[in-house]
């Protein structure tokens, strides 16, 4: 695929960097010559320095022969102007854009084909909300991703020293079958979908594909907490911290929340009704202290400083706080977090290619997550009268190496698959592979599961 980025910031940049690792045709266009110099330097796709609303600007990127335009500079107006601009250049581009305004948001016809023409609407915010209110749903979750509208949970569990799980062989679980399936380990930088034989060692994290409404509390891979009544604090009124308070309030959680900005504490009291707003440094110890810190559930750090969010989940650590759940974007400081003692980070970069790899994955995809570290994926695709996978064991499919179907979602129903189990035609499968077997994957899903 040709795809032309828009936008060479955080969000530009990391969405170039995986399509180029995997060798799509990629041009990016920003005007910012520090943020150009960046990309020549780091990657392999070609760069214009220049504006995405300039109409020469995206012919001389070849948007004639584009497949898909990605606007993610940080101006939606640029976005939305960019997106209109390819439509009129090439009417069957796809076209998507990050939005932040949520009156933009709110105003859905905006985006239709009749006016902007929008195609996917990218809300990096929204979709951090999202994952911070899923962790929070499950007791002990280091990642949880939502499919088949939340009944099917991809869920990262951080295995601890203590864990009664720690080294014993995938084997050697009883009464799992049918409601747990262990997707893939990540150990260190390696991850690796796993066969009977593997054994769980402390510090992994794994991926548990389960039933929504089968959380197999009973196994000790989860601690049940009824959710109403949990205290959270949040730092950071921006509109991550603002939003997520709405949410939580709506979930009868006990909420604070603490911003410097007086302006925006006194627009929050306003709009929020059970929640707490505090005006102070959420660096402040003696602050944290006096909000009783040692008895909240999670600090939830999400002002738009992140080395300050690095150092107040640290600092509520210290003091005592059960989790922390940490907003960083830099790509070079997630590989790190873990190593000095902050349990969860989230990301709006992230979130953005989480949004947009759907799209570009071939075959019949309807949504697609990268698990914590970014070598491995969740597809959730569908199977269809054409594919030789249909009417057959799941052990006689020739998956490849890497690669397995983590649930199938049959009818309404939803099977965590054995080997024995048969795939028919019209489900939808929730498949775990490797980077590497990506391509094979894709091909399996194109000449298979698809067809033109």
């Amino acid at each position: 695929m040709k795809i032309i980025i828009v936008g060479a910031g955080e969000v530009g940049y990391h969405i170039a960097e995986k399509l180029s690792q995997e060798n799509q045709d990629v041009f990016v266009i920003d005007k910012d010559p520090e943020k150009i110099r960046r990309i020549t330097e780091n990657l392999d796709v070609q760069v214009l320095h220049g504006v995405g609303t300039s109409p020469e600007m995206l012919r001389t990127s070849g948007i004639n022969g584009a497949d898909m335009l990605v606007a993610a500079t940080d101006s939606d107006e640029v976005n939305l102007i960019a997106c209109l601009l390819a439509r009129n250049l090439n009417p069957y581009i796809l076209k998507v854009a990050r939005v932040r305004n949520r009156e933009y948001l709110k105003e859905k016809e905006l985006f239709s084909k009749d006016l902007l023409g929008v195609d996917r609407i990218i809300n990096p915010e929204s979709v951090m909300v999202e994952t911070i209110r899923n962790l929070m749903m499950v007791p002990g979750a280091s990642d949880v991703v939502d499919f088949e509208d939340g009944r099917v949970k991809l869920v990262g569990i951080t295995i601890k020293p203590d864990s009664p799980f720690a080294g014993r062989q995938l084997l050697s679980f009883q009464g799992l079958e049918g409601k747990v399936l262990v997707g893939a380990i990540v150990r260190g930088e390696q991850v690796f979908i796993p066969h009977g034989e593997d054994t769980i060692r402390s510090n992994d994290l794994v991926y548990l594909v389960v039933k929504s409404d089968e959380m197999p509390y009973g196994f000790g891979f989860f601690e049940f907490e009824p959710n109403e009544g949990r205290r959270v604090m949040i730092v950071g009124a921006g509109e991550t911290g603002s939003a997520l308070a709405l949410a939580l309030e709506q979930e009868k959680m006990s909420v604070k929340i603490i911003e410097r900005d007086a302006y925006k504490c006194a627009a929050l009291a306003e709009g929020l009704d059970k929640t707490v707003v505090i005006h102070g440094d959420g660096t402040d110890q003696n602050l944290l202290q006096e909000e009783n810190i040692r008895n909240v559930d999670f600090l939830v750090a999400v002002t738009n400083d992140e080395e300050n969010n690095i150092l107040i989940s640290l600092l509520a650590k210290a003091l005592g706080v059960k989790k922390t759940i940490t907003r960083i974007n830099k790509l070079s400081y997630i590989s790190l977090v873990s190593a000095i003692g902050i349990d969860t980070v989230v990301s709006s970069r992230l979130s953005a290619v989480r949004a947009i790899l759907q799209h570009i994955r071939r075959g019949k995809i309807i949504s697609v997550a990268p698990l914590k570290g970014e070598h491995a994926e969740a597809i959730e695709a569908e199977a269809l009268e054409t594919s030789d996978i249909v009417n057959v064991p799941l052990a006689k499919v020739n998956f490849p190496k890497g690669a397995l179907v983590g649930a199938i979602i049959r009818a309404g129903d939803i099977i965590i698959p054995r080997g024995d189990t048969i795939i028919k035609p019209k489900d939808r499968l929730i498949i775990l592979t490797l980077q590497k077997s990506l391509s094979k994957m894709e091909k399996l899903l194109t000449v298979k599961l698809d067809y033109f």
